[in-house]
């Protein structure tokens, strides 16, 4: 299975610093402003994204990370062997009237937003919820869109988007790879 690599360890560095800044930009009042990632690589870039935003505002923001596999609308189609492996949730403050910046690695059909946000409301009622997503590939099927996006990666809806992270790969990049030949009989 040939892979394309489109960001490399440096690249994606600079492009969450440069999120960062977006959030920070758009957000100048930072002392209502949290940060909640979606498990599993969705809360290691918000933890990347924490780091630099505290670097930049000067604040200590509340961080945060949500499990979403039973808010998945597909949870129960899935065969059993693709079952998600389950993560506990951590949110140890109030989300309400705070803006809640939820990141995740890779924006594709909206699925997994939908359940993250479906998620975080059980928590409370945030203010606003913003959208960080590392890479944008498009084919939407929920009328979601980021507020932030890393990269936008058009891709055929076969193709298969990587985020590998150094903290569970050993390696920071992302790669575009062609469908597996199972996947096409599919």
């Amino acid at each position: 299975m040939s892979e394309k690599v489109v960001l490399e360890h440096d690249d994606l560095r600079r492009t969450l610093r440069r999120i960062a800044h977006e959030i920070a930009e758009k957000n100048p009042s930072s002392e209502r402003l949290a940060v909640v990632g979606i498990h599993t690589r969705g809360a290691l870039l918000a933890r990347r994204l924490h780091t630099v935003l505290g670097e930049l505002t000067g604040a200590e923001l509340p961080i945060g990370d949500l499990d979403i596999s039973f808010y998945r609308d597909d949870v129960g189609a899935q065969s059993p062997a693709s079952q998600p492996v389950v993560h506990a949730s951590h949110i140890d403050f109030d989300v309400s009237e705070r803006t809640v910046v939820l990141v995740d690695d890779v924006l594709f059909t909206g699925r997994t937003v939908r359940a993250g946000i479906d998620a975080l409301f059980d928590y409370g009622r945030p203010q606003r919820v913003q959208l960080a997503v590392l890479c944008d590939r498009g084919h939407r099927e929920l009328p979601i869109r980021p507020d932030y996006v890393g990269k936008n990666l058009p891709t055929a809806r076969e193709e298969r988007v990587n985020v590998r992270l150094e903290e569970i790969d050993g390696v920071d990049e992302v790669t575009i790879s062609e469908p597996r030949p199972a996947e096409t009989l599919a």
